[in-house]
């Protein structure tokens, strides 16, 4: 999918040499490229495990597995870390929104790896500056639409109620998928009912099945959309690694499938978080999946192009 290519496998071992995202060549800048694969190592807004700010380091070493060939081609690159703030999310989510404005302002798509899920207020604050208000399909165990954690507004389980509220993006074009668990209360749906935020339940993916969801996605189409990928909508059993697991999610089948499902619409950027590699277990499944993840949705805007 690069035309400059990643590194040869039959050349340099995978395991090999310093581990990017892919084998793919690093860039300081994200002219020239078409999609910029940035890190965000970040996971001051977690509320359970920590971790997160491990994840992108992690994704790059599993991703050294992924075979570079796809029938469309794009000028990719890993364009290395956000430079975060660990001790402020304020100025994390500055730092993040300005760097992936450098990228959209190159003329490069931003796809990135967390890091917590905080991170995605920065980026989708840089992309709405951009393209305006945002279609967003939302893959997670929870609804992230919190308004508030031991008085801060923002933490991983806020990013989305903060967005809508900034009018980053248009509610009534926003999807989240797999969510699950137990609740703090029954309010904690308020704000979707209020604002007419599509919820699919687990529940729903299960007895309907993944094509029925794919449904559910056409009503997206007709303008920008994000999607962003919390590795927790995945079960534990395929995905360990994370901050906050839920018991009884996608399959790793399923969430590759449900990625593919979004061929057609008109991205604008993903991400792919919560990774928390000390939680992680033999083979480090977590990672490997987040991996192909990010291949799957760099694949997606390929087709685009």
């Amino acid at each position: 999918m690069s035309t400059s290519g990643p590194r040869d496998a039959f050349v340099s071992p995978r395991f090999g040499q310093v581990a990017t995202f892919m084998l793919l060549p690093v860039a300081a800048s994200a002219k020239g490229l078409d999609v910029a694969l940035l890190g965000i190592p970040y996971d001051g807004g977690t509320s359970y495990r920590t971790g997160a700010r491990f994840g992108p380091r992690a994704v790059r070493e599993q991703s050294s597995l992924i075979r570079p060939w796809n029938p469309e081609r794009l000028r990719v690159a890993d364009c290395g870390d956000v430079d975060v703030v660990p001790i402020s999310i304020e100025r994390t989510l500055t730092a993040i929104e300005a760097r992936v404005a450098e990228v959209i302002a190159d003329g490069a798509t931003p796809v990135c790896v967390g890091g917590d899920h905080s991170v995605t207020l920065g980026i989708l604050r840089a992309l709405a500056r951009r393209h305006g208000r945002l279609g967003l399909v939302h893959f997670d165990a929870h609804p992230d639409t919190w308004d508030e954690y031991f008085g801060s507004k923002f933490f991983h389980g806020t990013p989305f109620r903060r967005a809508v509220e900034e009018g980053l993006v248009e509610p009534r074009r926003m999807i989240q998928v797999g969510i699950r668990g137990p609740l703090y209360g029954a309010e904690d749906f308020a704000f979707h009912d209020q604002h007419g935020i599509e919820v699919v339940r687990i529940e729903a993916v299960k007895e309907q099945g993944t094509a029925w969801v794919t449904e559910r996605f056409g009503r997206l189409r007709g303008g920008p959309v994000y999607c962003s990928f919390d590795i927790d909508a995945v079960d534990p059993a395929f995905a360990p690694a994370t901050g906050t697991p839920e018991v009884g999610g996608l399959t790793s089948y399923e969430a590759l499938v449900l990625v593919r499902a979004l061929a057609g619409q008109a991205l604008v950027g993903a991400d792919v978080v919560e990774v928390s590699p000390p939680y992680d277990g033999p083979g480090q499944i977590t990672a490997l999946l987040a991996a192909n993840l990010l291949f799957e949705l760099v694949g997606l805007l390929a087709l685009q192009r």
